[in-house]
């Protein structure tokens, strides 16, 4: 009897430790479903938990991205500062790139990106020069010569180097991939599915939120 009575004191010592590791053990790790960067790249507002997906118009994945994306992004609360990056890997890319940031400049970006999806991957346009992605945007609306200008500028020219530059810091081994404050990078991979990358954001996204608030 005695044997029993100490095996249960013993038992309901043990048992707030267990519950105490049960709330710290943490639902994803780090070299399983995100990897930790090396580095912390610094994020546009220090203020706000920053998540970037770099992403690329002719990249099919991307595309199916899209629509598990936007609402996701629609739903994030004001302390999130979410921002897109163009991967940059050769120079077709950076054409791509520098339509990605023409779009924004001349604000007609809520237009013309899901048009420029569409049109590599829907239609199968390669756009390989300036020409045929300038006849894209002159399709919505926008003046061919204002294109040109804006499109070869230099704020464009800078904005790409700076998403090339960011992309290597992120160490992006594909797309989509995501970054989550400077530090984290996820992707599907890892994760099994969209889905599943799109919950570990959301995990660190609590996690700098809290590590923010300390």
């Amino acid at each position: 009897m005695r044997h029993y009575i100490s095996n249960l004191l013993f038992a309901l010592v043990l048992l707030p430790l267990a519950a105490c590791h049960a709330e710290v053990d943490e639902p994803y790790k780090a070299g399983v479903n995100y990897e930790v960067l090396p580095e912390p790249v610094a994020t546009a507002d220090p203020s706000k938990v920053e998540v970037v997906e770099v992403f690329w118009y002719g990249c099919s994945h991307c595309y199916a991205f899209e629509p598990k994306l936007n609402p996701w992004v629609a739903a994030l609360s004001e302390d999130v500062n979410f921002v897109r990056v163009p991967a940059v890997w050769h120079p077709t890319m950076a054409l791509h790139a520098r339509a990605y940031y023409t779009a924004r400049a001349l604000k007609v970006l809520d237009d013309l990106h899901e048009k420029i999806f569409e049109a590599m991957n829907l239609k199968k346009q390669k756009l390989k020069s300036e020409d045929e992605i300038a006849s894209l945007f002159e399709g919505q609306g926008v003046d061919r010569e204002r294109f040109a200008k804006v499109f070869n500028s230099k704020g464009i020219e800078m904005a790409v180097d700076l998403a090339t530059s960011k992309q290597q810091r992120y160490r992006i081994q594909g797309t989509p991939e995501m970054v989550v404050n400077g530090k984290y990078r996820v992707s599907s991979r890892e994760n099994g599915s969209q889905e599943g990358m799109l919950k570990v954001v959301a995990y660190l996204i609590k996690k700098e939120r809290a590590a923010m608030k300390n």
